[in-house]
């Protein structure tokens, strides 16, 4: 396939900025990757800043794409789609040498520091969350949670899980971490009482 100059800049991000973070990527790097030159670069991106966060849009473009074929899979239980997807992300992770997620290296990196790249990841990872929110509804409306539980809330709540695993996952290159994650949280969500989840919702 022929990627473009800015396409194939872009995807050299990806894996730069997964490997090394913000903070240690060069532009000259990126060129390097590319073979692409300097003033190149600056027509397609006004800054390092820019061309990092158009990255973090390519990067949610292959995590949509991973949402819409597991949650779209209306052969499984809305939850197994749920967990389908984690399972399809640990598996990507693999891939990349279990350098976790994307988002939550950068947000642990820059979320302090640049208030752009706080509100791009947080916008990101609340856009993931509503889409597990909403298959999590149909769920809840074919009975596999309780009509008290908060869909959105337990959204968000396997999200945030599901990050802090990836970071340990990240720290000892093994995925035991996001494997024992998915099962305490789909294990809670099967045996939990439903007055316990709607507690946990409020």
């Amino acid at each position: 396939m022929n990627y473009s100059t800015k396409e194939r800049m872009l995807n050299a991000g990806l894996t730069m900025l997964l490997r090394h973070g913000y903070n240690d990527l060069g532009i000259q790097a990126v060129l390097k990757e590319t073979g692409v030159p300097k003033g190149s670069f600056y027509h397609h991106f006004a800054s390092k800043e820019d061309f990092a966060l158009q990255v973090i849009e390519r990067y949610m473009d292959e995590v949509h794409r991973g949402l819409d074929e597991s949650l779209g899979d209306q052969s499984l239980p809305p939850l197994d789609r749920v967990r389908k997807f984690f399972e399809s992300t640990r598996d990507k992770y693999r891939e990349d040498g279990y350098l976790g997620c994307m988002l939550g290296g950068l947000g642990q990196e820059l979320s302090g520091v640049s208030s752009a790249f706080q509100e791009k990841i947080e916008a990101c990872l609340s856009a993931i969350a509503g889409r597990i929110a909403d298959c999590m509804e149909q769920a809840q409306a074919s009975g596999d949670l309780p009509p008290g539980a908060d869909p959105r809330h337990m959204a968000n709540l396997v999200v945030n899980c599901w990050e802090g695993a990836a970071l340990r996952s990240r720290l000892l290159r093994d995925p035991a971490p996001l494997n024992s994650m998915l099962d305490f949280y789909f294990s809670a969500l099967g045996t939990t009482p439903s007055s316990r989840i709607e507690a946990a919702a409020e």
